[in-house]
This record gives structure tokens, sequence and C-alpha cells, in this order.
């Protein structure tokens, strides 16, 4: 999509703007925030020795919160913003379906989060997500589906979500049972025009099936099925149903079928305008087509960073409160934001996700 030169002025002062407030919130909480952080937290905090934050502000926009424990997330991101040097950290919950007890959305963390702006909450998750793979599993989308789904969606953003996620289309069997949905299914192609609507984007995680294939020799069967549908034909039809609303497709460097290449990656970013990529990098579970090399960005990934900077940000999949002793994701996920020249830091780092996310602008903007 272009813009004028003038609306790029505008929106990179906005984004400079929401930066500095955001960081300026920091030094005003900052009390309150290092006093909560002295008192035992539920879950213990450490973070590895070698932890260096951003050269530059960014926004983390994809993380975890746990559901029990949702203001003791909201603490322990508050207090990991200085040590990343984060502006804001955005939850959202793991895709899920309706196949097991203790089922839960974004309403268990959205008061506590409201607190603070630094922090935002992504919704649907928990059960627009669940309406889809329930709907692709019976065959039924009918009318009544339909609305019901609608309903939900529009109670979300009433709420106040800032937009809708984490959804799936190929999600693999582990904190949550294995999901399938056809990316164009009719409930995927409603939530693109409320969206659109809305001016809120959609959160998809999807492993990448460019054709029917065996699954991965080290992706366990079952719970896994032997067999993946392909989806990125599917997929391109739900970017192209409404280019108005923006679809992020998580999680680009953790490959887990070898078909997430930066060529593929390439033609669908040239193909469609309205497709964001988030970075995530895990030390600890390094996907296939990884984009560090001995912690080095590799000269194919770094190549499409420079070509596309206005298409991408960072969306680490940290979970809060942060896991006991291992390093942490967000630490590799600024290894790689280190090394990026300054321009496209910038832009992945802050002024893309203000631009995606306008009512974190908004909100941002109004705290001057």
């Amino acid at each position: 999509m272009k813009r004028s030169p003038g609306t790029h002025v505008a929106i990179s002062a906005l984004s400079g703007a929401a930066v500095a407030i955001a960081l300026g919130s920091q030094v005003l909480f900052a009390g309150p925030q290092q006093t909560a952080a002295e008192k035992p937290a539920p879950t213990a905090q450490k973070v590895a020795p070698a932890a260096q934050k951003a050269l530059t502000p960014f926004i983390d926009a994809h993380t975890h919160f746990e559901a029990k424990e949702a203001e003791a997330s909201v603490r322990s991101a508050l207090a990991a913003l200085a040590r990343e040097n984060a502006a804001m950290i955005l939850f959202q919950m793991p895709p899920d379906t309706f196949d097991h007890p203790g089922h839960y959305d974004a309403e268990v963390v959205l008061a506590e989060a409201k607190k603070h702006p630094e922090i935002g909450v992504l919704g649907g998750g928990g059960t627009l997500n669940a309406m889809i793979i329930q709907s692709a599993a019976t065959g039924d989308a009918g009318p009544a589906v339909v609305k019901k789904f609608k309903d939900r969606a529009d109670e979300l953003l009433r709420e106040g979500v800032i937009g809708f996620g984490e959804m799936t289309a190929e999600h693999y069997s582990g904190v949550t049972p294995y999901q399938y949905a056809p990316a164009d299914h009719p409930l995927y192609l409603a939530l693109a025009d409320i969206a659109a609507e809305h001016g809120v984007p959609i959160d998809l995680h999807m492993e990448a099936v460019p054709e029917d294939m065996a699954v991965p020799p080290n992706v366990k069967v079952p719970p896994n099925p032997p067999k993946l549908h392909a989806n990125i034909a599917a997929f391109e039809r739900l970017l192209a149903h409404n280019p108005r609303a923006k679809i992020i497709w998580a999680h680009a460097g953790a490959d887990g079928t070898g078909q997430r290449t930066p060529e593929l990656c390439r033609r669908l970013l040239r193909a469609h305008a309205n497709l964001v990529m988030e970075i995530k990098t895990d030390p600890r579970t390094q996907g296939m087509n990884y984009p560090l090399a001995d912690g080095k960005i590799k000269p194919d990934w770094l190549a499409l960073f420079k070509e596309f900077p206005d298409r991408f940000i960072i969306g680490s999949d940290q979970h809060y409160p942060e896991p006991d002793g291992a390093e942490q994701r967000w630490q590799e996920a600024v290894r790689l934001f280190n090394q990026l020249p300054a321009d496209v830091r910038r832009k992945i780092g802050t002024e893309n996700v203000f631009r995606i996310y306008p009512k974190i602008a908004s909100r941002a903007n109004a705290k001057k």
C-alpha cells in the first residue's frame, strides 16, 4: 500500500511521540513498578547474566500471560520494560479449542492491563479461534454460527482489545491440542471484514504448508496428524479477501515445517500489501530456516528485512512471568534486533507497530 510523503511524516511523528510517551510513562511509574517488582512473585524470575537490552526502544507485539496469575504477569512485564528497553508489551493467549476445561480469553487480564498504558491485549484466541476450529471440524458455518461469531468479536472490541489473536490455521499440539482450519474458512473471512472495519489486525499462527506433506519427523504423531494440509493458497485467499484487513503472520524464524523460507516470505510480501510478519527467535528451540547462525543474522534474512522494513515487527513469544533460569526468548529477539541497520531497527521496533495498531498510537498520543 503506497502512502504519500505527508502521510509518512505524520506516521513517523506520531510514532516518535508515542514512543516518547510510552518511555516517559516508565519513568513516571518507576517507583510503584520497582516496589511491585521487589515483592515476592508467584513465579521466580531470573534472567540469564548475558542479557542485553535493545539498542533502541522496541515493542514486543506477541507475548503471553499466565491466566491464573494475571496480576503477576502484568507486574512481570512492567518490570521487564527497562531491562529489555521495551516501550510496550502486547499480550495474547495461545490459540485454543473448546475441547478441555479451564477455558478463558482476554477478559482474565484486560482489567489489570488497562491500568498500564505500556501493556496492550489482543483477544479471541480462546473463543473466536475455538469457534473457527469447531466450525471447521463440524462443517457448520451457517448463519447462526456466523452471527454468534460476529457478536463475540464485537464484544471483545467493546471490552478494549487492540486486535484479534492469537488465532491459528495450523498449530502443533503442545500447550493446546493440535488445531487446523482452512485460512479462508468463512469465519476467517468474516473476521477479516470485522478487523478491516475497526482498524485492528489479526495475529495468525500458521505453519507453512505449500503442498500437502508428511509431518516432519521431529513432530510427535499422535497427538499430531501424520499429514498436514496445504494452506498457503488458502492464506493468500484470506489476504486477498479484504485488502484493508491487516494480517500478521506470527513466528517468522520459528519454522516448524521447513517451508517458511525467506523466499516464500518474500513472494507473499510482494503479492499482498496487507501482510505483516512477526520475528520470533527462540534460543532453546530453534526452528528450521532459523534467522541466526552463531548469533549473527543470516544474509538471506537480513536482505529480506532490508527489502521490507515496513512489514516486520518483533513478536518474541515471551511468557510472563518469565520462566526460571534459562535464557529468555526476548533476549534472542534483541540479539537479532540490535544487528539491524538503524533505520530498519526504528521501523521494525516501533513505527510499524504503531501503524498496525492505531489504538496503541491513539492511546499513547492521548497521554501527552
